[in-house]
């Protein structure tokens, strides 16, 4: 086995890394602390191997070959393992996501035991009964014979050194405040990746992400489908008769468009590249409007009166205004 296993390192540990390491081993398998047959022996691999890398981390400086000027030496690439990443979502309103926005998220992380130094050893012993013989230092062979038991050495018991601050886990969290930028366009299940926001570096791990992945509120008015927004609104009868122009609401205020004149019906509008924003190659989406005609509940005098004047003047026509009633007036000889 070599130094690295040894200490359980990876073998492009930092010399602190080592030493946190080594230092961990041997409150565990110091011969005054560690009763264990085995203590002594496992101690002086620990021992030898931190040396041997501490050699190695550490050369003299007569024995360091040095290159020739002309010579680049070349940098192992080297694939470090990661912490592991933290996955959040982040809710944005729809006015938020489609133009961008800065948002300060709060979560919280792994960080090093501050007590123990990520060891998760520190503090007085703590006795625990052994599990396998369950403390009385024996156990049954298949024959039914008494033996010592091998996992705690006949003893029956463990000795730790928990840490108190951890739990001897090495770890405790911490909570962070971050904030976000949010590139305008991104739809619901996006992802936004900060790296290095993730679980932090340890232990030869280098700093997992933080991947937020996005939320968009319902809009009580616009509903979104891709890139497209889709809404009902209600219009006059009279208005849809006449026609003219019509303002139209959307994530960017109000939009002036022209509504031809026709019959009082259910009809759609679609207003190209008005509705949620693109974002890289996806081109913004279209504003789609259903319109639907709504006639008038309740007419005060000058309004009757108004809207009788007008029927008076299209009846005056009735042949192009209103073709059926002219027909059915004619058929009847009421003309």
């Amino acid at each position: 086995m070599n130094s690295h296993a040894i200490l359980g390192v990876p073998q492009n540990a930092s010399p602190a890394e080592i030493k946190r390491a080594y230092r961990r081993l041997a409150m565990r398998w110091h011969p005054d602390r560690n009763t264990s047959p085995e203590a002594t022996e496992r101690f002086k691999q620990i021992q030898g191997a931190y040396d041997q890398l501490l050699a190695v981390d550490m050369p003299d400086s007569a024995e360091t070959a040095t290159p020739q000027e002309d010579e680049v030496a070349p940098e192992p690439e080297v694939s470090v393992p990661k912490a592991a990443d933290i996955r959040l979502n982040l809710e944005l309103s729809m006015y938020e996501a489609a133009s961008g926005c800065s948002k300060t998220i709060a979560y919280t992380r792994g960080n090093a035991c501050s007590i123990c130094d990520g060891t998760g050893e520190s503090g007085i012993a703590r006795t625990r009964f052994c599990d396998n013989c369950h403390g009385s230092g024996r156990v049954h062979d298949a024959k039914r014979v008494l033996k010592p038991c091998r996992a705690c050495a006949g003893r029956g018991f463990f000795s730790e050194r928990i840490c108190p601050g951890c739990a001897g886990s090495g770890r405790d969290a911490a909570s962070v405040s971050l904030e976000i930028k949010v590139p305008p366009g991104m739809l619901p299940g996006d992802e936004l990746r900060v790296s290095g926001q993730g679980e932090p570096e340890s232990a030869g791990l280098q700093a997992g992400d933080l991947y937020l992945t996005i939320i968009i509120r319902s809009h009580p008015l616009f509903t979104l489908r891709d890139r497209d927004l889709h809404f009902c609104m209600p219009v006059s009868v009279l208005l849809m008769l006449a026609g003219g122009e019509i303002e139209l609401p959307s994530l960017s205020g109000l939009l002036t468009h022209p509504l031809k004149a026709g019959q009082p019906e259910s009809r759609e509008l679609r207003l190209a590249g008005k509705g949620y924003p693109g974002r890289g190659k996806n081109a913004p989406g279209d504003l789609i409007v259903q319109l639907q005609p709504v006639f008038p509940k309740k007419l005060n005098p000058r309004q009757r009166k108004l809207l009788l004047q007008a029927n008076a003047s299209l009846m005056e026509d009735a042949a192009e205004c209103f073709p059926e009633i002219a027909d059915w007036l004619e058929a009847n000889g009421l003309d």
